[in-house]
Formats: structure tokens, sequence, C-alpha cells
């Protein structure tokens, strides 16, 4: 039960956070959807680092700072399904430059913060 409510909580301070930095982001003004963009970026890096952080003290992805920031914090802050939709919405608006710089910048850039996050973890802890 401790586990659930980890989770439930830090899912749900992801979630806020996610509205907050996708909403002042977007509100920019831009074709692109950089506000979702910025939050799975961001959230990539912010897992690579909870779970290189745990990996190298504790040897557990999945202690009870796991369960709150990576599956809840993360799992709510990013957004996979916005991601989704916002895809379909530039390809029925027949903007397929967007839609391509989107969706490789997307994919690009969260799995280069990811690794960024844990390349960092790794000579911080030397």
């Amino acid at each position: 039960m401790k586990i659930l409510f980890l989770i439930f909580v830090g899912g749900g301070f992801g979630s806020v956070a996610r509205f907050l930095v996708s909403k002042s982001i977007q509100s920019l003004g831009a074709s692109i959807p950089y506000g979702t963009l910025s939050v799975n970026v961001l959230g990539s890096f912010i897992i690579g680092l909870v779970l290189t952080f745990l990996a190298n003290k504790t040897g557990n992805y999945y202690d009870n700072i796991g369960f709150l920031l990576a599956i809840g914090f993360c799992g709510g802050f990013t957004t996979f399904s916005s991601f989704a939709f916002e895809n379909l919405e530039l390809l029925k608006a027949g903007a397929i430059l967007e839609f391509a710089i989107y969706t490789i910048s997307s994919v690009v850039l969260s799995i280069a913060a990811v690794l960024f996050a844990v390349w960092l973890m790794q000579i911080t802890a030397r």
C-alpha cells in the first residue's frame, strides 16, 4: 500500500508540473508542440538521474525514491498520449515538416537526455 501511495503522490505532482511547464512553454507560440516536447525531454533527463543515482547508491532502481520519482513523478510528468494526439493533429493539418521535426526531435532528444543524465551521474559518482 505504501508503494501505491508513493506512486500516487509522485504522479499527482508530476501531472501538475507537466501542465505548468507545458503551458508556459507553449504560450510562447509555435506550430510545433514544444511544451510537450520539453516535458518529455526533461522527464527523460530526470528519470535518467533518478535511476542512475539509485543504481549507484542502492543497487536497486525501485526503492521508495524510485517509486515516488521515477514511476510516480516522471510517469505523471511525461506524456506519450499527448505526443501521439498532437502528432495526429499535425498530420491532419497537413503539417508534414512539423510532424517530422516534432517526432524525430522528441525521440532523439528524450533518449539523449537519458544518456546525458546517466553519464552525468556516473562522472559525479567518481
